[in-house]
């Protein structure tokens, strides 16, 4: 189930930077990489929207909570529940519907969720991507700056979009473009930061009945 989480859809083609354009690029990635660096927590409500050649477009939303050290849990509440967990080491799955839960080690998972820990200054932009440039495609926002970002190691997605107020530098956007051209948009909303977070948030608890497969 985790590797037929995304859907298909050619991405949009991405603008070359300027010499002019560098100095503000720059400016920004330090801010980004500053701000999200000094976040221990965040939650957010998001709405997912995945498409495919083939099939109509698929929207999803729910909440999410973040927190360091690796520690995150999407709770999805339409059009159906489902959950998807990590307590730092492993990765959970559950959809009441399947009748049983599945579990699978944080190194060993491909699921795509693993970068949204970006919101939390985990790693070091430039090291950890080969390229970061302003992006062609227009905001979700009236006024936000998109950037592409390219992963320098290989990883489970191509591309990186991220958008946000260049004021504040909040993040409102984050896209993941596969290899194959396969897409996800998360938009969040109700933003809270560096909230305390129960430990309790992060362990996974199956109903009665449920099988936890490795």
């Amino acid at each position: 189930m985790i590797n037929n989480f995304f859907a298909l859809l050619l991405f949009s083609i991405l603008t070359v930077q300027t010499p002019a354009q560098q100095p503000e690029l720059d400016k920004l990635i330090d801010a980004l990489q500053g701000r999200y660096q000094k976040i221990s927590s965040l939650s957010a409500d998001f709405i997912q929207t995945y498409t495919s050649r083939s099939d109509r477009p698929r929207r999803e939303s729910g909440h999410v909570v973040l927190r360091k050290p690796g520690k995150m849990r999407w709770d999805y509440l339409t059009p159906e529940k489902k959950l998807f967990l990590s307590d730092g080491k492993n990765f959970y799955e559950y959809a009441p519907a399947d009748g049983y839960a599945t579990k699978t080690p944080v190194k060993e998972s491909d699921d795509l969720r693993a970068p949204f820990m970006f919101l939390l200054g985990r790693g070091n932009l430039r090291k950890e991507f080969n390229k970061i440039e302003f992006a062609k495609e227009s905001p979700a926002r009236a006024g936000n700056k998109v950037l592409r970002l390219l992963p320098r190691r290989a990883q489970d997605f191509k591309e990186l979009i991220v958008e946000f107020d260049p004021l504040s530098l909040q993040i409102s956007r984050l896209t993941l473009i596969e290899s194959d051209g396969s897409r996800s948009d998360f938009l969040f909303s109700n933003i809270n930061e560096n909230a305390a977070v129960s430990d309790s948030t992060f362990v996974f608890k199956p109903p009665a009945g449920v099988e936890v497969r490795n």
